[in-house]
């Protein structure tokens, strides 16, 4: 007999189309906040607007282009383990 599939919260459309909404309002609620906030970097570059934002996402962004590239070093065979 297979088991019933239960419904989870972002299973839904609607949900996620909330989820994705408050994510969008906070995300630009932080962005605004930041541009209060005095900064007092050891570079010039460090006190330009959303500075970290952007330097986060190129650091996100270079991860898993460099995870891809590690993979093809690291990746076994598929029959490695038999």
């Amino acid at each position: 007999m297979k088991p019933k599939h239960e419904l989870t919260f972002l299973d839904s459309p609607q949900n996620r189309r909330r989820v994705r909404k408050y994510f969008y309002i906070s995300l630009v609620l932080l962005l605004a906040i930041d541009l209060f906030i005095p900064k007092h970097g050891h570079f010039a570059w460090e006190e330009a607007p959303f500075f970290f934002a952007v330097y986060g996402f190129i650091g996100c962004v270079s991860l898993i282009f460099i995870a891809k590239v590690l993979r093809l070093l690291v990746k076994r065979k598929e029959n490695y383990y038999d």
